[in-house]
């Protein structure tokens, strides 16, 4: 109701002033929305991470978590940019693995992830994991191991050539039968984008909080901040201490 109010609102005043309103100094219809193409600029041309900015033509809203976000036109290219979109899903589901793989380990009092690697620099070291020692656990036979699933795994990925299932395969990989209902399969596909967007950044944090505090983990970096956050802070870094008071 309030949006047919604040139209008839604006169509009025068009109907009073049309000079002032239909001038092209005028940026109020601009911003606004209204106008004979209101519907059309106001879903398709404004970003919605941004409000008031454009949105490029090539991103119309119809990918999962697109919200007209691409400062650097990245995705101009049609093929590229369904290259950038799987690998981006890709890589956020990696780093929805990552996250708790590093917060839940060091929470149960297990180590840091920055620890669980010191193995590898030493020549011969052996991996361990929770204490255990790993079978053919040498850095070297671990790599070709690696790399060889990867490999096979990559390689039957990319024989499927259809885009939608080479993003969400479905059959083994949806065990709960998420994608039989479409309504409920595409907003899962934007709550799965959003919160691998949150563990790209986590990781990210992680990665510059070590490289800030290095040997420590972020649940140890954050509990050293939470005791004393005016003196532990990041300031510590950019700041140097001789000039704090």
């Amino acid at each position: 109701m309030a949006a047919n109010a604040l139209m008839s609102c604006a169509a009025a005043a068009a109907a009073v002033c049309p000079s002032v309103l239909s001038s092209s100094k005028s940026k109020f219809t601009a911003s606004v929305g209204f106008g004979p193409n209101a519907a059309t600029s106001r879903f398709t041309m404004s970003a919605e991470w941004m409000p008031g900015q454009p949105r490029p033509p090539y991103l119309d809203g119809s990918a999962p978590g697109d919200f007209g976000f691409d400062p650097l036109r990245l995705g101009e290219v049609p093929e590229n940019l369904e290259r950038y979109k799987e690998s981006e899903l890709i890589h956020c589901r990696w780093a929805m693995l990552a996250v708790p793989g590093i917060l839940v380990p060091e929470a149960l009092g297990l180590g840091n992830w920055v620890k669980a690697q010191e193995w590898a620099a030493v020549p011969g070291g052996q991996a361990t994991y929770l204490g255990n020692p790993v079978p053919w656990g040498t850095l070297p036979t671990i790599l070709v191991i690696e790399f060889m699933a990867i490999a096979f795994v990559e390689h039957q990925r990319s024989m499927e050539k259809d885009p939608e299932k080479k993003k969400y395969p479905g059959g083994a990989f949806d065990p709960l039968g998420y994608s039989k209902d479409p309504k409920k399969f595409e907003e899962l596909k934007v709550k799965e984008i959003k919160n691998g967007r949150l563990a790209l950044l986590a990781f990210v944090g992680f990665c510059v909080q070590q490289s800030a505090y290095p040997g420590t983990g972020p649940l140890e970096n954050l509990a050293t901040h939470l005791a004393d956050p005016w003196h532990n802070n990041i300031g510590d870094i950019i700041i140097p201490r001789t000039l704090l008071p």
